[in-house]
C-alpha cells in the first residue's frame, strides 16, 4: 500500500465514524461500499471534500467512488484499520454481464433440442482441463518430432523426451470415450463404471486383431473405435435406459449381481453390432459434411461460421458442435473447426477497442470496455458481448462482422487446426495443430481489425458518444 492509500484510507474511517462504527469494507470495480452501525456518526459532506473521492453514494451500504485498482486498494487498508470483515464484490462489469445474459436467457423459448444441447455440455465441460493439457502436451511433442525429422534436434537426447510426452497425452487421447462414458453414464443418471465399460467396449480390445469377428448384420469385420465418441454417447444412453428398467423388476438382493451383468451385456451386444455401425456412419458424415463445407466454401464459409457464431452461443445452439471437435481430434488429431469459430471473439475485442477510443466522453462505457478488453483478448468473451457490445446494439452486429473477416482469412488459408477444446483467442495460440500458430494469429488480427474499422464506423450511436 502507498502512504496516499493508507492516508485516504484513515480519514475515510475517522469521517464514516471511527474504527468502531465499520461493520463491513465491500470493494468493488470503482468504489468502496461500506456497512455502519450509527449513520448519525457519518460525515458526508468530509467525505465528499476529499480530493481522491470522485463521487459519493448514499443508502443502507455508503459508496465512495474512487475509481479503478485505487478502490482495492483503500478498501484493504480500511478493513485492516478498523478491524472489520473485507469483501469482494463482484465488478461492475460483471454484474452487468450477469444480469444482461440472465435477460438474454428467458428471452428464449425451452426445447428439447436446447435441453439436448446443455446435456452434452455438461458431459464434455468437466473434460476440458484434460483436453487442455493433454493438447498442449500433445503440441508440444508435436513439434519434438518436426524438429528431430528435420535434423535440428537429435534422435539420441529428444527421442525419449517425444515419446514420454507422447505417452501422457495418450493417457487421455488413446483412452478418451471411456472417460466420455463415464461423465455421460453420471448425466444420464447410469452408473458410471458401467458407463466407463461401454466406453471401453469400443476399443475392441478382447478381440483378436488376426481373427476379427464379422458384423452379424452387414457381415464385415468389427472396426475399433468405430462411431467413436457419439457411439459412445448413443450407447451410454440406452445403458440408462436398460438400467433403469431392470432396477425396477430385479430383487434388491440379486439387484447388484443381476442389473449390472444384464445391463453391460445388453449394451454391449447393441454397441458391437448396431450402435457402433450407425454412429460410424453418423460421425463420418458430419465430419464430411463439415470438410467438404471448408474446402469448397474456403473464405466465404469462414466468414459465415465466424460472423455467426456468436448468436450460436447465445442461443445454446453451439454445445451440438462439441462432439463434432471431439470426432474430429480422434480422426485427424485436430479439429479445424475450433480456429474458425474463436474468431467471433476476437471481431468483439476489436468492436470493444473501437469503443474505447471513439466513446472518449461516455466514462461509463469506457470502463466497461477497458475492464472486458484483457479477458477478451484470452478468450473469455462474454464481459464484452453481454455488458458491452450486445446492450449497444449496432456494436453487436458489426463485431459479429469482424469474427467474419477473421474466419474468412483462416478459411482462404485453410488447415488451420487445434489439438484441444477449450480455449480461444491467444490461450487457443499453443494449441494450434502442425506449426500454423502464424496463421492463427493472421486471423487473429484480421478479426481484431475488422471488428475495430467496422463499429468505429458503423457500430456506435450517437448516444453513446455523449456523457
Amino acid at each position: 500500500m502507498t502512504s496516499d492509500n493508507k492516508k485516504t484510507a484513515k480519514n475515510l474511517v475517522n469521517y464514516f465514524g471511527g474504527e468502531d462504527n465499520l461493520v463491513e469494507v465491500i470493494n468493488c470495480m470503482t468504489r468502496v461500499r461500506v456497512k455502519v452501525k450509527d449513520y448519525n456518526k457519518v460525515k458526508y459532506d468530509e467525505i465528499e471534500n476529499l480530493e481522491e473521492v470522485l463521487g459519493l453514494v448514499k443508502g443502507q451500504e455508503i459508496q465512495v467512488v474512487l475509481g479503478p485498482g485505487k478502490s482495492e486498494k483503500v478498501a484493504i487498508e480500511m478493513s485492516n484499520i478498523s478491524h472489520t470483515k473485507f469483501s469482494q464484490d463482484l465488478n461492475d462489469v460483471d454484474k452487468i454481464t450477469q444480469e444482461n445474459k440472465e435477460i438474454v436467457k428467458n428471452m428464449q423459448k425451452s426445447s428439447k433440442f436446447k435441453s439436448a444441447t446443455a446435456t452434452i455440455a455438461s458431459i464434455f465441460v468437466p473434460l476440458i482441463p484434460a483436453f487442455v493439457g493433454a493438447g498442449l502436451i500433445g503440441g508440444i511433442a508435436s513439434i519434438i518430432q518436426n524438429m528431430i525429422t528435420s535434423g535440428t534436434l537429435s534422435q539420441e537426447t529428444f527421442g525419449s523426451i517425444f515419446q514420454v510426452l507422447n505417452i501422457i497425452k495418450t493417457g487421455l487421447y488413446g483412452y478418451l470415450n471411456i472417460f466420455i462414458g463415464l461423465n455421460a453414464a453420471k448425466v444420464f443418471k447410469a452408473n458410471p463404471y458401467l458407463g466407463g465399460a461401454i466406453g471401453g467396449v469400443v476399443y475392441l480390445s478382447g478381440m483378436n486383431a488376426n481373427d476379427p469377428i464379422n458384423n452379424f448384420f452387414i457381415g464385415q469385420p468389427l472396426l475399433a473405435g468405430q462411431g467413436g465418441v457419439i457411439g459412445v454417447l448413443i450407447a451410454t444412453f440406452i445403458l440408462s435406459k436398460i438400467e433403469k428398467e431392470f432396477h425396477k423388476i430385479v430383487p434388491d438382493n440379486l439387484d447388484i449381481i443381476v442389473v449390472p451383468t444384464i445391463s453391460l451385456l445388453i449394451t454391449g451386444m447393441l454397441t458391437l453390432f448396431i450402435i457402433m455401425p450407425i454412429a460410424g456412419i453418423i460421425s463420418n458424415a458430419l465430419i464430411g459434411i463439415i470438410n467438404v463445407i471448408l474446402e469448397l466454401g474456403g473464405a466465404f464459409s469462414g466468414f459465415v461460421l465466424g460472423a455467426t457464431f456468436l448468436p450460436m452461443v447465445m442461443l445454446g445452439l453451439h454445445q451440438i458442435l462439441t462432439p463434432i471437435h471431439v470426432a474430429m481430434i480422434e480422426q485427424y488429431g485436430a479439429t479445424f473447426l475450433l480456429p474458425i469459430l474463436a474468431m467471433a471473439g476476437a471481431g468483439q475485442v476489436g468492436a470493444a477497442l473501437a469503443i474505447y477510443i471513439k466513446c472518449r466522453k461516455n466514462k461509463k462505457i469506457r470502463e466497461i470496455a477497458k475492464a472486458g478488453l484483457p479477458v477478451g483478448i484470452l478468450g473469455i468473451g462474454e464481459p464484452l458481448i453481454y455488458a458491452l457490445t450486445l446492450p449497444m446494439g449496432k456494436a453487436f452486429i458489426t463485431a459479429c462482422l469482424g469474427g467474419g473477416i477473421g474466419g474468412a482469412v483462416l478459411g482462404a488459408i485453410g488447415n488451420v487446426g487445434a489439438t484441444a477444446i477449450g480455449p480461444s483467442g491467444i490461450a487457443l495460440i499453443p494449441l494450434i495443430y502442425n506449426n500454423k500458430g502464424f496463421a492463427y494469429i493472421l486471423g487473429l488480427f484480421a478479426a481484431y481489425i475488422g471488428g475495430f474499422i467496422l463499429t468505429y464506423l458503423f457500430g456506435i450511436k450517437d448516444k453513446f458518444l455523449k456523457e
